[in-house]
This record gives structure tokens, sequence and C-alpha cells, in this order.
């Protein structure tokens, strides 16, 4: 179901104009600022995969692909991808990309199952990124590094946003903090996930969530994560806390509740996707293209994520509705009621 979150007394700071100026300007300096951060060269991304072959990210696993028939393949089917999370490693091989380099690339995806609202569109747009690593950095300390490389480069494109438009002023935390979702869950046991992400995040400012998909101590995990790219399962020795990976957080005060801006981690190696394709009942996926590929060894070790365009660019320029960043469909009533409240959709 639709849902809008509707934010009292809100007023746009920007006009059309401005608001487009400012998109062009958040995309170009924050992509350039991400590739000399982490050393990604641009690479040009499908919008479409065969199906089949185990490279489209299937999310939570209950989101239906976009398909189509290939009239001159026989018919066989395509679908639009949903992320970029597996075709980026097999990239990284083709490309025979080094430890300590990269590439990233404008991933544009359509989620029919989504929930439409202030933060979930049809349309995704987002920058995939992905870094091939050692052994040796295959450790929650290396992750972290990353996560606060990336957060720096956010707050740059603050400081240019500010500059650009001085009605806007500076509003994310100077660091970001690092919690895992155990450590949340001990903190607000009474809480849904969604409430423990709105209470961290309204303290810290923007924050870190390690341990995205494993079950915690309820027995539940804290959200869903796919078993055959981030690392989920393995144990950090310094806490015995399972993943290495996470969701980066901050703190929307249009919306009066925590954003997520990016989800990424380090990928899993043989062993733990061998583990976490049986804890999730998906061993048949071993058969599959990508998965021979990395069971064979032949793609490397990495981290990766996705970071989202659109929301990026919400966040900046406080916008209370995705649908004010990109063109997309909305409900009508939806429609009417953002116009009612000063958020025309695109």
């Amino acid at each position: 179901m639709s849902y809008l979150i509707k934010p009292t007394h809100y007023q746009q700071l920007l006009d059309m104009k401005q608001t487009e100026l400012g998109i062009k300007q958040i995309k170009e300096f924050f992509q350039q600022n991400l590739s000399s951060e982490l050393r990604l060269r641009r690479v040009t991304a499908p919008l479409f995969v065969l199906t089949g072959m185990g490279i489209n990210d299937d999310l939570n696993g209950v989101e239906r692909a976009v398909s189509f028939p290939i009239k001159d393949l026989g018919d066989q089917r395509a679908e639009v991808v949903h992320s970029l999370a597996k075709w980026k490693r097999v990239t990284l091989a083709d490309y025979n990309i080094e430890p300590g380099y990269g590439i990233y690339t404008d991933m544009n995806a359509i989620r029919a199952d989504e929930e439409l609202g202030n933060l979930h569109s049809l349309y995704v747009d987002q920058w995939d990124w992905e870094r091939v690593i050692t052994p040796e950095q295959r450790n929650m300390d290396f992750l972290k590094n990353i996560v606060t490389r990336i957060y720096a480069a956010m707050r740059r494109t603050e400081y240019l946003v500010c500059e650009m438009y001085p009605q806007i002023t500076p509003f994310l935390a100077n660091d970001i903090h690092f919690i895992h979702a155990e450590e949340l869950l001990q903190m607000y046991p009474d809480k849904t996930p969604k409430e423990r992400e709105n209470l961290i995040t309204q303290h810290y400012g923007a924050v870190f969530i390690i341990g995205i998909g494993g079950k915690l101590s309820n027995g539940q995990p804290h959200d869903l994560r796919a078993p055959d790219y981030d690392d989920w399962s393995t144990i950090d020795p310094k806490t015995g806390l399972a993943g290495l990976n996470g969701d980066l957080l901050v703190w929307n005060d249009v919306l009066d509740r925590a954003m997520e801006l990016s989800s990424m981690g380090i990928r899993v190696n043989k062993e733990a996707m061998l583990k976490q394709l049986e804890l999730t009942g998906k061993e048949e996926r071993e058969k599959l293209y990508f998965h021979r590929r990395l069971l064979e060894g032949s793609l490397p070790l990495s981290i990766g994520g996705g970071i989202g365009q659109s929301r990026l660019c919400m966040l900046y320029l406080k916008k209370a509705h995705i649908g004010e960043i990109q063109a997309s469909i909305w409900p009508e009533d939806m429609r009417q009621e953002c116009s009612r409240l000063n958020m025309p959709l695109i």
C-alpha cells in the first residue's frame, strides 16, 4: 500500500529551475568526489539482463522483476535490473581491476512492487559502485574506513549546496556513528526495526547500522538481504557479532525521520555464500552463471554498494517527496494531496 508523510508547514525553499540546477550540480559533484575518494572508474551499465543467470539482484527475494521476451533470441526473457550488485562483480573480473581500484555507474531500475510514498518510487536511480579488495581487507575496520570516506564525500557535497543556496544551512552531523543491529536491538528491545532506526539516527544525526540480513537474538533479521552478494554471516572476531555489511542513514529534518541513503558491504566469498544459501534454503542457485563463477574462483573479492541519487538530492534540497526530484508515476490521490501540501510532484 502507498503511504504519504505529511510534514507540517512545509514550504519549498527552491523553485523548479533552482531545483533542476541543484540536481545537476549535486550529481556531477558527488560522483566526482566518490570516484576520487575510492579510486573508481566510470563504466556503462545495462538496463536489463537475461533471466535465469543469477545476475539480477533479487532484493528481499519477493519483488517481481519487470520482464519481457526478446524476439531475436527466440523469445528468451530479459528482466529490468533491480540493482547491479552482482553484475558489478562480474565486470570487475572482465576489466581485470586491481585491488584498491574499482568501478561506478549510473544504475536505473524499475521496481514495480515498491510501496509508493515520499521515499519510494517505481523508478530507482543510484550510483552503484564496486571495488576490488584483498583477503586481508575482509574485516570490519576496512568496511568502516570505506563508509567514513563516503560520508566525507557527502559532507563536501553538502557544503557545495549551501554555497549555491544560502537559504539551505548545513545539517549533516560531523561524524558517522557505527552500531551493530544486535546492539541496537538490545538498546530498544520493545521497538520495531524502523522505530529503532529513527531513535538512533535522531540522536546521532548519521548512523551506519552493521549486520543487515542475518537473524538477531530475537530470531528476526533487522531487515532482509539477499544471500549472494553482501556478507551478513561472517563473525567479527572483535565483537562476536555477525555481518560485514550495513545501511547508512541520516536524519531528515523535513520528514522528521531516519532516511536510508546507502546500502553497502563486503561481498561474500565462496564460504560465506555457501553458508548463506544454505541458511536461506537457496542452494539451487549454485548452478547459476554468477554463482558458478564465484564458486570456481573467477570473480575477485570486493566491497560495494549503492547510493540513492534522487534521495541524496531530496535531502540536500530540503524536499519532502522524492517526486519533487524525479519524474515517475504516482496514485492520483497522492498527486492531489501533495499539491495541496505545497509539494507538487513532477
